[in-house]
């Protein structure tokens, strides 16, 4: 491989000006396609086998229509309002109100007509009309508490009964990417009125959530990169060039994503997790091989000679570095879950194309910037070169301090990653609701404003929907009677509504109002007990139910992508094991470098789960962590840490195979790829550290716990725990049996092959003339 990318080196150096051209139009012709063939973006979640699907078949054969209330892709909105402190809803000034409030919302062109916006208050009234009782004023009789506990007026509070109500709408817009900030302010501006009369009126559901903005994490990103880069280069020009190479490779990696929503329904988020990954790739990879081709112009003959050389051996390194990636992202397709397979596999593009762009216009463009790629050199920066072989770096110091102590620092390092890991022992994990949003959010205080009308289990409760099509008719009713006393026995369970039968007669529909929140545990228990239950209760009477609704769905999902972690680790790990057999040629390095981010996973579940779940140091408010968050999380940092893996330890196996001592090679390749991996792994950290400065909590937690993987996993497991490995197995680090050795294909990652093309006459250039080889 390193011939093959050698001669391509030489050939887009030297042809440089019909490699930027011909990239430039591939460039405008997918943005021009892409652009012309694109739709919008549509966020459908999608997760076949769930639990709670036994209930919606069971509404879907006998209760039509009902299941559309749990569809997580419709477009959904509630209003919360509240009465003035010490005041009720029902008084006649506030009801003047909420009556004119709903008749405006009524007339709103994006509210359906099909299903009208009822009054709360006398929605609340005609409840228990059928039994003869009034859900107002009735509170004494006996059946009060079954009757009127689903009321949109909050009649059953002890403290402020009649102060809180909700009013659920159904919209006419399709789905959730249909929604226009015009609709939101229409949605929103519509309470106007009603808020200046006294009232408090909050809006929440999908069409209260704003989509999630790009671009200030990139620019974040770019800005860091530039300094970072000027410092590890000692140059200004040079730091320009890998940024540009990225803007490039993602611009035809976004292009193809626009172009792919012609015929797939690709989520909102993709672009954004798009133009991470490539940004960040295409950065770290140009940054590589530049500061290898800085390398090489010092031993090399010529400037074409050193290209050549940089991405013969540098871009081998970043192909499999590469690889990785696009394994890790593109597995996520095995979870089972539409939108994260689509980020997955067009993140895996987005990288792919990272690599493309390195390894095939990076050449030309420094053939293009000549001698002026490393000016002007920054004195005090560029006065130590990591490239010179004589130079004294910190990188230095540090690789001969681990050679010294390697069982001190290995030690140290497992230590404190160990103690961070811990807390990982307790992680939780939800689906977000409205307490995760920021205070002062419009989804925020309705959420609070219902908690203190009804109850924080108002928030998320469990619809149970009862098959009776197999019990016998005698049995019927006591089969409904006996499993509604089970659920109500559980100390979960707060109370339970008037059960519903179906027009069939076949069926029984009622809700369960938990004590506590949809995300906490004691809720998750309440769903797992009671659908525990069911099979005693099919074995008595041949009765099947089924529990959904937003707590059972975030229970069901947590748990089913919670299973998923170990085989999708499997996979990637599998995968990335056989790709660093090859690269290095190993045994125990790449086993090591599988352990190693084990470890550093570790750390990251505990520190998150400290900061976000614990809430230490009061940074936000404790929640339970995104159930996306882990699998997620492993995907990007995995294959960014086999990144830094390869990049570090492909020049130490280059080093060895050149002839030095196995802690001789491991000082020199770090020596070179130590300020590398830093600036890397700074950049990185840059980039998802910059969503830590969102209000949103899940947001926030998303860039902390990538910017703390990168963190570990660069700084300690690749930079500390790795080496110090090295040094401890000696020559043993790079053994491989025979017969493996034989049947492996020769890949040459570390170029051995081209020092005899080094020594060919100068007839080589007159072949590459004639015949270009292609990568």
């Amino acid at each position: 491989m390193s011939v093959y990318l050698y001669r391509w080196g030489r050939f887009a150096f030297r042809r440089k000006w019909i490699v930027i051209p011909v990239w430039l139009t591939l460039l405008i012709l997918l943005g021009g396609v892409g652009g012309a063939l694109a739709k919008p973006f549509q966020d459908q979640f999608t997760m076949p086998g769930l639990p709670s699907e036994r209930a919606t078949e069971i509404l879907d054969e006998h209760f039509p229509g009902m299941s559309a209330a749990f569809d997580m892709n419709a477009v959904s909105g509630t209003y919360v309002i509240g009465a003035p402190e010490g005041e009720k809803l029902t008084d006649p000034r506030n009801a003047a109100t909420l009556q004119a409030f709903v008749d405006k919302l009524g007339a709103l062109d994006i509210v359906s007509k099909d299903k009208p916006v009822l009054n709360p208050i006398e929605y609340t009234k005609a409840m228990g009309e059928k039994a003869g009782i009034n859900c107002l004023t009735d509170k004494g009789k006996p059946d009060f508490a079954a009757l009127c506990s689903s009321a949109p007026l909050n009649v059953l509070s002890k403290d402020a009964p009649e102060s809180v109500a909700t009013i659920e709408v159904k919209y006419t817009i399709p789905k959730f990417s249909d929604i226009t900030p015009a609709d939101r302010e229409k949605a929103d501006e519509v309470a106007a009125e009603a808020r200046a009369n006294g009232l408090e009126v909050y809006l929440t559901g999908s069409i209260a959530q704003e989509a999630e903005a790009g671009g200030a994490s990139e620019l974040i990103g770019i800005a860091v990169a530039l300094v970072v880069m000027a410092i590890a280069f000692g140059a200004i020009v040079a730091s320009f060039v890998p940024v540009l190479t990225a803007l490039i490779g993602l611009g035809t990696a976004i292009s193809v994503i626009m172009f792919g929503t012609h015929w797939l329904t690709i989520p909102t988020f993709t672009p954004i997790l798009a133009s991470m990954v490539g940004l960040a790739l295409s950065i770290d990879y140009a940054m590589f091989i530049v500061s290898r081709y800085k390398h090489e112009l010092s031993v090399a003959d010529s400037p074409e000679e050193a290209a050549g050389t940089a991405v013969g051996t540098a871009g081998s390194a970043v192909i499999f570095a590469g690889l990785t990636v696009v394994i890790a992202l593109a597995a996520l397709s095995m979870v089972g879950v539409g939108f994260l397979t689509y980020m997955g596999i067009f993140g895996a593009v987005s990288a792919a194309f990272a690599v493309l762009v390195a390894i095939t216009l990076l050449p030309a463009l420094m053939g293009a910037f000549g001698r002026f790629l490393f000016k002007p050199k920054l004195p005090l920066v560029a006065k130590h070169d990591p490239e010179d072989d004589n130079a004294v770096t910190n990188g230095m110091r540090v690789a001969r301090f681990i050679a010294k102590a390697p069982a001190l620092t290995l030690a140290a390092s497992v230590v404190v990653l160990g103690l961070l890991a811990a807390p990982a022992a307790g992680l939780e994990l939800g689906l977000p609701g409205g307490d995760s949003n920021p205070k002062g959010s419009s989804t925020r205080e309705a959420y609070e404003l219902q908690t203190k009308g009804f109850g924080e289990g108002s928030n998320g409760t469990l619809m149970v929907a009862v098959d009776l099509s197999k019990v016998a008719d005698g049995e019927r009713e006591q089969a409904v009677s006996e499993l509604r006393e089970r659920l109500a026995s559980y100390p979960g369970m707060e109370y339970l509504t008037v059960a519903m039968p179906s027009e069939d007669g076949q069926a029984m529909l009622f809700t369960g109002v938990p004590k506590a929140g949809p995300n906490d545990q004691a809720t998750k228990d309440l769903v797992e007990d009671a659908r525990a239950a069911e099979a005693e209760f099919q074995d008595r009477y041949g009765m099947e139910y089924g529990i959904t609704g937003t707590t059972a769905i975030y229970a069901d999902v947590s748990a089913a992508l919670l299973s998923k972690i170990i085989p999708y680790l499997s996979l990637v790990a599998g995968a990335a094991f056989i790709l660093l057999v090859l690269v290095f040629r190993s045994i125990l390095v790449p086993l090591t470098a599988a352990l190693g981010f084990l470890l550093s996973m570790a750390a990251t579940f505990g520190a998150t789960v400290l900061i976000f779940q614990k809430g230490l140091f009061n940074l936000v408010e404790p929640h339970p962590l995104v159930s996306f968050l882990p699998i997620m999380l492993i995907g990007l940092v995995f294959g960014l840490a086999m990144d830094y893996q390869v990049f570090l330890v492909t020049r130490m196996r280059e080093e060895y195979v050149h002839g030095k001592s196995s802690k001789h090679a491991m000082i020199s390749g770090y020596h070179h790829g130590a300020r590398v991996v830093t600036s890397a792994a700074v950049i990185m950290i840059s980039v998802f550290g910059a969503f830590m400065l969102t209000d949103n909590v899940v947001a926030k937690s998303m860039g902390f716990a990538l910017a703390a993987g990168v963190f570990f996993d660069a700084f300690i497991v690749r930079m500390i725990v790795i080496p110090s490995l090295l040094v401890l197995m000696g020559t043993y680090a790079w053994w491989i049996p025979k017969w493996l050795d034989r049947i492996l294909p020769d890949i040459d990652v570390e170029g051995a092959k081209l020092a005899a093309l080094r020594t060919k006459p100068e007839q080589e250039t007159v072949e590459l003339e004639k015949e270009p080889a292609g990568v």
